[in-house]
């Protein structure tokens, strides 16, 4: 199992910050290599992963928010029924510090063995570079849509 963290401030407070991250499906605009995450079922607890894989293949899964504090974390973390055996799971803190906020991106990945381990592997590769450029997109598109104050 490999892990990953990052964390940065950005100029915009913690609740637009919350929002803008709650119902995930705003990941593909920061992470390239993730199509898209869709609420299944009318829940928005639990969301469709669709990640880009080597050779043109897209890995999906599901995934469950299984922690939400408003403006101050949001977990999630893959469904055992989504069969698939890519084990994953993430979490966004938001240290609210009035006009700014501080975010820290945590990743855990555990992928399977074998030929799907690879495929898998090679989705997580150079994964704190990922974050990183992740929360770079973030704070980039956040402080674009925050009024000056």
């Amino acid at each position: 199992m490999g892990t990953v963290a990052h964390y940065l401030e950005v100029n915009a407070p913690a609740d637009q910050c919350y929002a803008w991250w709650r119902g995930l499906t705003n990941l593909p605009q920061i992470m390239p290599d993730v199509e898209s995450v869709t609420p299944q079922g009318g829940s928005t607890q639990v969301t469709h992963w669709k990640v880009r894989g080597p050779l043109g293949k897209t890995v999906e899964w599901d995934a469950t928010i299984v922690e939400d504090v408003p403006n101050t974390r949001i977990a999630w973390a893959t469904e055992d029924s989504s069969g698939l055996d890519v084990k994953n799971a993430g979490a966004v803190r938001f240290d609210d510090k009035g006009a700014t906020t501080g975010i820290e991106v945590s990743m855990h990945y555990d992928p399977p063995a074998g030929v799907l381990g690879e495929a898998v592997a090679k989705i997580f590769a150079d994964p704190q570079k990922k974050v990183e450029h992740a929360l770079d997109a973030f704070k980039s598109t956040i402080e674009r849509a925050t009024p000056a104050r």
